[in-house]
């Protein structure tokens, strides 16, 4: 799209955000989170497509516990956010098809490497019971001291090994 409008000021986004985060709270008595949404959908996905697989497996047949795990806010909350992600970029003449890559990485590596870290990154979101914006914003929000290590640890790691990806990008 042509004539893209510009960002928004990261300081009222922020407050934003954190009004959002006091709004979950107060009407759900939660905080914000997404890696929880995505296992039920892959739950529910995998109910459909292997039902025996759910059933045999005590970790995935836990999600239907309650009943069916799609009827959970983490679900709506996902596709919300998706949905919200999408329009906010429409009306902000943000859309366009594309790879986003360095000068030195092709398309093909590019979608490689952001598929091989996006599964580690939600095994890890699934080890820790919680991805980054439930730990950093919601575990940062209850004062949670794991929640203030995990970030800091995030941060750490990313300042590690931002030399040796920084050539891709350059």
């Amino acid at each position: 799209m042509s004539n893209p409008r510009p960002y928004w000021n990261p300081y009222l986004a922020g407050i934003g955000l954190g009004l959002v985060l006091l709004l979950a709270y107060v009407v759900l008595g939660t905080g914000l989170g997404a890696s929880g949404g995505i296992t039920r959908l892959a739950v529910a996905a995998t109910h459909t497509a292997a039902p025996q697989v759910v059933a045999g497996n005590e970790y995935l047949a836990s999600y239907y516990a309650s009943g069916n795990p799609l009827s959970h806010y983490l679900v709506t909350m996902f596709v919300g956010t998706l949905l919200g992600g999408f329009l906010s970029a429409f009306a902000a003449r943000r859309i366009q098809l594309g790879v986003e890559r360095g000068p030195t990485a092709g398309v093909a590596l590019r979608l490689s490497l952001a598929l091989v870290g996006g599964a580690l990154a939600g095994l890890g979101a699934r080890f820790a019971q919680g991805c980054t914006s439930g730990q950093a914003l919601s575990g940062g929000a209850m004062l949670q001291t794991g929640s203030f290590v995990f970030t800091g640890a995030c941060f750490a790691a990313a300042f590690a090994l931002a030399p040796l990806v920084r050539k891709e990008w350059r």
